[in-house]
């Protein structure tokens, strides 16, 4: 599967901002879709991610209450809505699939195949 990510940009500190990662090459029902950052300096971290078919998310501890994952999948597109921004919010995102993870696996990216190719959101204070 290829994943383009887009929606990136610069925002003020408490505003929002929705990222979409469009999809492309096929997608199944096993597979896990998620969200993925890097901030300067500091290794890449998993935000929130969720089977393609649906069910649970899991979050990152930072951004619960806050960020949101959604699909669409007439059109193929994951989404990653972003209230409350703080500054240290600021990284490129990525969105990443993986097939046949489990649980244990969710925050590794490790364990994905395909990565988008990355969209700045900067949030200034």
């Amino acid at each position: 599967v290829q994943l383009q990510a887009s929606g990136g940009g610069l925002v003020q500190a408490g505003s929002s901002l929705r990222l979409s990662c469009a999809t492309s090459g096929g997608t199944s029902s096993s597979d896990v879709m998620s969200w993925f950052r890097q901030a300067p300096g500091k290794e890449r971290e998993f935000v929130v991610g969720s089977r393609w078919s649906g069910g649970s998310a899991r979050s990152a501890d930072s951004v619960k209450s806050r960020f949101t994952i959604s699909k669409d999948r007439a059109k193929k597109t994951m989404y990653l809505q972003m209230n409350s921004l703080k500054s240290e919010d600021t990284a490129v995102y990525y969105c990443a699939a993986g097939s046949g993870l489990i649980a244990s696996s969710l925050m590794d990216p490790g364990k994905y195949s395909s990565w988008g190719q990355g969209t700045l959101v900067t949030v200034s204070s």
